[in-house]
């Protein structure tokens, strides 16, 4: 017979346990895939050799009953719940009415894991105050563990500018906290929102301003990119992160969206997992199933059966 060393014991028993999935999922705001498709982004690369890029869609179905505008809060909270517009009710920037009987994927996880950690890190506080609905009754007095945003409620540290230069600054802060944060408290789900390409966009539409914008959003994915492989090497975790974005632009400028045009409509996911190709195209309601097989989590069958979406896994 022989003997193995305690250690040695201790070291197969650790190999064996099973790794604890963690999920991180980032939206540039308003990137249309033709431009990212154009910039150089390294970064977004290194994630996707492993994993994938695929175009994908926001707006529902064109003329049907789920059309959604092309607008920011719309396409969030699209991801969020896994629906169209006429399930989950927010139809513009306002979030004046959002039907929470249609779960975001952060009350999912706390109704199936009680006790896991939740993380939002945004450059837009209403993300987690309206969109989430945060301590709402509506959702269960659902609370986010840590929540790092608000930034651009401040114009004493972060005076507004027209060039837009404030949120620039806010993002590369929420980057850095989120950052920090993963490395240290290691969510089980985390949101980060960045806001300065859509800026950008508005702004200058398809322009050197709007491609730079994109590549700083790189140098930022790569901070992130970077600590979750961190732990991924020295903890028994395994991650998932996700990168899309909210909608395209017009055209004819760039600058504009809300509209219904292909390019309005055309977007896109960068996954650090392999995304198995489907009978039709993609859309952002097929993140939050997906993000569900990957976690394992139990989605409730009232809530799975008004989903939009499915998993792409």
């Amino acid at each position: 017979m022989k003997y193995f060393p305690a250690f040695a014991l201790l070291f197969v028993m650790s190999c064996s346990k099973p790794k604890t999935p963690k999920t991180v999922f980032i939206i540039l705001d308003g990137i249309p895939a033709d431009v990212l498709e154009k910039v150089a982004t390294p970064n977004m690369d290194k994630i996707s050799a492993k994993g994938s890029y695929v175009r994908a869609y926001v707006g529902g179905e064109k003329g049907g009953i789920s059309e959604s505008p092309t607008i920011s809060a719309v396409g969030y909270n699209s991801l969020l719940t896994g629906t169209w517009a006429n399930k989950h009710n927010v139809w513009g920037n306002s979030i004046k009415n959002p039907n929470y009987k249609y779960w975001s994927v952060f009350r999912i996880m706390r109704h199936a894991r009680p006790d896991s950690k939740l993380g939002i890190y945004s450059t837009w506080e209403d993300n987690r105050t309206k969109l989430i609905g945060e301590g709402k009754p509506e959702t269960d007095n659902l609370n986010v563990d840590i929540a790092f945003d608000g930034y651009e409620l401040d114009t004493v540290n972060f005076p507004h500018d027209d060039a837009r230069e404030y949120i620039h600054k806010i993002d590369e802060l929420v980057v850095d906290e989120a950052a920090k944060s993963i490395e240290s408290d290691a969510p089980d789900l985390s949101w980060i929102y960045l806001e300065f390409t859509d800026d950008m966009g508005h702004k200058f539409g398809d322009s050197p301003e709007m491609y730079k914008a994109v590549r700083i959003a790189d140098a930022q994915m790569g901070k992130v990119h970077d600590v979750i492989k961190k732990r991924a090497q020295n903890y028994n975790e395994e991650w998932l992160i996700i990168i899309t974005t909210d909608h395209g632009r017009n055209i004819e400028t760039g600058k504009d969206h809300g509209g219904q045009s292909d390019r309005e409509r055309t977007t896109w996911i960068v996954s650090s997992k392999p995304v198995m190709s489907k009978k039709r195209p993609l859309a952002i309601v097929d993140i939050l199933p997906s993000i569900g097989e990957f976690m394992n989590i139990e989605i409730p069958a009232e809530i799975k059966t008004g989903l939009d979406g499915e998993s792409f896994f």
